[in-house]
């Protein structure tokens, strides 16, 4: 077995027609095109340079086929946030940027921190994700033409918003139907969705959210469970001075996607959180503040009974 440090690795910058790559360890840097062959010649000469861990950004989806032949020939694939590969080159101080570069940043990268693992394409996972994301757009369109709707507006623009709005109330409900289907055909997810929906004030959409944009649930650690999702508090002190300790990074779109559902959780649904909810702001917590410490807790008692395997029991998952 190959010690993770002698893992041979190469940087990819994910274009819609075309990557390049590059192997620090080597200085050697390559185009190939997005195609059937561009992705044979990559896997050739990947295994030419006995190359073990892929590294490419997240890039809209063009870096899926990448990956997935990559982890068919059996190279290690990661997928980095590309945010992170731009602030450590900043902080390297390389300013110019360009393919070449960004596939070098990026195996840069990659080789400084190399303890992160790779990701095992699930097709039924970004299937799922991909309608939960389509659902969520035609909801924020469908949000929006609504508030348009409470002015004032001639009458041909509020009866065209009037038959927009059926037809997407129409298309959201094919979506859910979808979603529904895709998590009942498939044996783990229905097993989570079951867990996830027992607690009080979580309903199919956010499960399968969860499911989807969350399968790290249940094993990991909670600190790692909230980090991942974006909910962990990170402090912001400096000598004598104390910051306000702030949440970033993580899973924006779960994260977002979760929001209103724990908002009624904390508020009217679920007991549990709404008792923890009113002590916070009890306590001169800001509703906010005190919402998003409920989303962490939820997390993490959604981790641990995932863990177990264990629907929701409001005497065990009581929060302090």
């Amino acid at each position: 077995m190959m010690a993770q440090d002698d893992l041979v690795v190469v940087g990819i910058d994910v274009a819609k027609d075309k990557v390049d790559a590059c192997i620090r360890r080597f200085k050697l840097r390559q185009t190939f095109p997005n195609t059937l062959q561009g992705r044979r010649k990559l896997t050739v000469w990947l295994r030419k340079y006995q190359v073990g861990k892929a590294v490419m950004e997240a890039s809209g989806g063009y870096e899926r086929e990448w990956r997935n032949v990559l982890h068919s020939a059996g190279i290690e694939v990661r997928i980095v946030d590309p945010r992170r590969v731009r602030n450590f080159a900043l902080s390297a101080g390389r300013l110019a940027k360009n393919d070449p570069i960004d596939a070098e940043m990026i195996a840069w990268f990659a080789e400084t921190f190399s303890q992160a693992p790779g990701q095992v394409p699930d097709a039924a996972r970004e299937e799922l994700a991909a309608l939960a994301k389509a659902r969520k757009a035609l909801v924020d369109v469908k949000i929006r033409l609504q508030a348009q709707n409470e002015h004032a507006a001639p009458e041909p623009a509020r009866k065209a918003h009037a038959r927009i709005l059926k037809s997407l109330a129409a298309e959201i409900d094919k979506l859910e139907a979808a979603i529904s289907a895709k998590v009942k055909a498939t044996p783990e997810f229905a097993e989570r969705a079951e867990i996830i929906q027992s607690v009080p004030g979580l309903a199919q959409t956010t499960s399968a959210i969860l499911i989807a944009g969350m399968p790290e649930l249940g094993q990991v650690s909670d600190e790692v469970a909230a980090a991942l999702i974006g909910l962990a508090p990170y402090d912001d002190d400096s000598g004598k001075r104390r910051g306000e300790r702030h949440i970033k990074g993580g899973r924006r779109w779960v994260r977002n996607a979760i929001y209103m559902p724990c908002l009624g959780a904390a508020t009217q649904n679920n007991p549990v959180l709404k008792a923890f909810y009113q002590r916070l702001i009890a306590k001169g917590k800001e509703p906010k503040v005190a919402l998003v410490a409920c989303m962490r807790k939820l997390i993490i008692v959604l981790n641990t009974m995932l863990a177990r395997r264990q629907k929701w029991n409001p005497g065990c998952h009581a929060v302090a």
